[in-house]
């Protein structure tokens, strides 16, 4: 059992929010010292959302806002006894993975080996676990078309401006703002809110998910990134 999880971070060095993940350095053969997706075994007296939910928390101490099963990856080449590995992937808003962390840091049981990279800039993982990463950003990228996955990684309360660069982050391309913000004004899917978010530019007010509308439900955002998944799907 292994299990892709995403969640945004902002390199300070950066104008805007990466997708990342975490990932567990292997201590023992094969692929010792390669960097791997967290898991482990499935134990038999366990269903697998139980078994992905317990490994992710033992390798990493996270518990997802989102899991679901990705697919079954079992080629002949993937490892040296041919192991079958269901995986997951799970969605983690930052805030979220900041608790966490920082509960078991504090309990001193914080896991050992781990370290979070940038999707887009992976090194050598062992077993297939490359291949396995790419396939989770394409099912990301074309599920952002037509659902609510973008709230997996927001707070409850966001600006357009943070909606738009999680939708750049997970579709790795820019979007025109004007155009993305009457998308999103007329898809039905965000309620305003009477709060703003002040600084140093103008305030911007935050908004929040209509809760009312199907998760699945196609609207104008579908069509905004429909081009970017298309694309990936040829």
């Amino acid at each position: 059992m292994s299990t892709v999880i995403f969640t945004l971070r902002r390199h300070p060095e950066q104008d805007r929010p990466a997708i990342v993940l975490p990932l567990v350095r292997r201590t023992r053969d094969p692929f010792e010292g390669l960097w791997a997706l967290p898991g482990g075994w499935l134990d038999a007296r366990e269903g697998l959302d139980a078994t992905a939910s317990r490994t992710l928390a033992e390798t990493t101490g996270l518990t997802p806002s989102y899991l679901e099963q990705l697919y079954a990856f079992g080629d002949v080449d993937r490892s040296p006894t041919r192991v079958v590995s269901i995986v997951y992937w799970a969605l983690l808003r930052a805030d979220e993975v900041d608790a966490q962390v920082a509960a078991h840091a504090a309990d001193g049981d914080a896991p050992e080996n781990v370290e979070w990279f940038a999707a887009a800039e992976l090194p050598e993982l062992a077993f297939d676990h490359n291949t396995i990463v790419d396939y989770a950003l394409w099912r990301l990228r074309n599920k952002v078309g037509y659902s609510r996955i973008a709230h997996g990684l927001l707070p409850d309360e966001f600006t357009l401006a943070d909606l738009r660069e999680a939708y750049e982050a997970i579709l790795g391309r820019r979007l025109d703002p004007a155009n993305f913000r009457r998308q999103v004004e007329g898809s039905g899917t965000l309620i305003p809110t009477e709060s703003f978010r002040t600084g140093s530019h103008r305030p911007a007010r935050l908004y929040r998910y209509n809760q009312d509308v199907e998760l699945a439900d196609r609207g104008p955002l579908a069509r905004l990134v429909q081009p970017a998944a298309s694309a990936e799907s040829r």
